[in-house]
């Protein structure tokens, strides 16, 4: 079996992973639930948007509950921090994604246009949202996190919801927005046709400009920023004792990985070219092309993140030495172990399910395929 060392980076790539696969998979369904009222304008164009994701919301939305629990089980420490941090965040975050399958089931039980409206905008909102929440927290990550913990480790956040909301953040939950938006759009392409297509492409390539612009300035600002240098050599193999290290923050430390790995620098130059093709393929109207960017430019964005911040996974900014790094806030080695076993098993069925699911379900949606008994 791998030893300690080899386990704690296995699992924090495969919470990487998982990040990654949510954000592609339900990613589009939460950029369409975004475009619906600006690219539906009659109630079967909307059905026949909302039916481009209604078959499969729910499986990716599997994505999200395996990161929940890689998290609570792989990275304890991660997890009451931040579910606890982060508390209201995460309650508006879950009553949006509460909302959806509500909105799925409820608008078409009745034909009156006001209660079907209302029910639209509850799906816009849970579109829109938590890909602006998802945003925001990754920012205040790259921040750091007003937490700090006491002598027996137990975790205390300072912080509070509206500290969340600070300008490096919001841009952050703009970019994340604006990538999903482009995401849904890209989705539109591929899933349906006439209209609804039309004006998701037009709002796809302001999305991707967007995407482009703030994802560069991001950079940019993320130079100005504190990042967070362990300057103590740590133990991969030690306890999960965060307490046990000494951290500095400095301007510009995030970018540390990068430079001394400049390979790195194909990742956000990824995340860049991927927002690029998927506007080409828009503007022409190739719609593979253009989803094979927008996935592209998704994963990695998520992974400029991870591979800025490495070995740190949740930074604290009144105690850094209290930060949460790869190694000092895992499950012990034999949780890792179990896990991983686990994990090992049944992750293949799930992606061999997942795609028959879309195999199965592949082809355009168009208004004529629209059913009374489809949503």
């Amino acid at each position: 079996m791998f030893d300690y060392e080899i386990l704690r980076l296995i699992w924090w790539a495969l919470l990487g992973v998982l990040l990654v696969a949510f954000a592609i998979t339900d990613g589009f369904d939460m950029g369409v639930a975004a475009l619906l009222p600006a690219v539906a304008r009659t109630d079967r164009q909307r059905r026949q948007v909302i039916n481009t994701i209604g078959p499969v919301w729910e499986g990716n939305q599997v994505w999200f509950i395996l990161g929940g629990g890689a998290i609570f089980a792989a990275w304890p420490a991660l997890y009451a921090v931040s579910f606890s941090g982060f508390y209201l965040a995460m309650f508006l975050l879950l009553a949006a994604l509460i909302i959806r399958p509500v909105a799925f089931k409820f608008r078409s039980k009745r034909e009156e246009p006001q209660w079907r409206a209302r029910w639209d905008a509850a799906l816009c909102f849970s579109g829109v949202v938590p890909a602006l929440l998802f945003g925001v927290a990754v920012g205040n990550v790259l921040l750091g996190i007003p937490f700090h913990f006491d002598a027996t480790l137990r975790p205390f956040y300072t912080g509070s919801f509206f500290d969340l909301l600070n300008p490096f953040a919001l841009l952050c939950g703009v970019v994340s927005l604006a990538m999903l938006v482009l995401h849904g759009a890209t989705w539109l392409q591929i899933k349906a046709d006439g209209e609804p297509m039309e004006r998701a492409r037009r709002y796809g390539m302001i999305a991707a400009i967007v995407v482009l612009v703030l994802f560069a300035l991001g950079g940019l600002w993320l130079t100005q920023i504190d990042g967070y240098r362990i300057i103590t050599e740590q133990d991969p193999f030690g306890p999960s004792n965060p307490l046990r290290k000494e951290v500095v923050a400095e301007a510009g430390y995030w970018l540390h990985n990068f430079n001394a790995h400049p390979w790195l620098w194909l990742v956000p130059l990824a995340g860049l070219a991927g927002a690029a093709l998927a506007l080409l393929g828009l503007a022409g109207g190739r719609g593979a092309l253009s989803f094979i960017g927008s996935k592209l430019s998704v994963a990695a964005i998520i992974i400029t993140v991870g591979a800025a911040m490495f070995p740190v996974i949740l930074p604290s900014s009144i105690e850094p030495s209290h930060s949460l790094t790869v190694w000092d806030s895992s499950s012990s080695h034999y949780t890792l172990a179990v896990m991983l076993f686990s994990t090992a098993l049944l992750l293949p069925i799930v992606l061999l399910y997942t795609a028959w699911v879309y195999k199965v379900l592949w082809g355009r949606v168009s208004e004529d395929d629209v059913k009374d008994d489809m949503y």
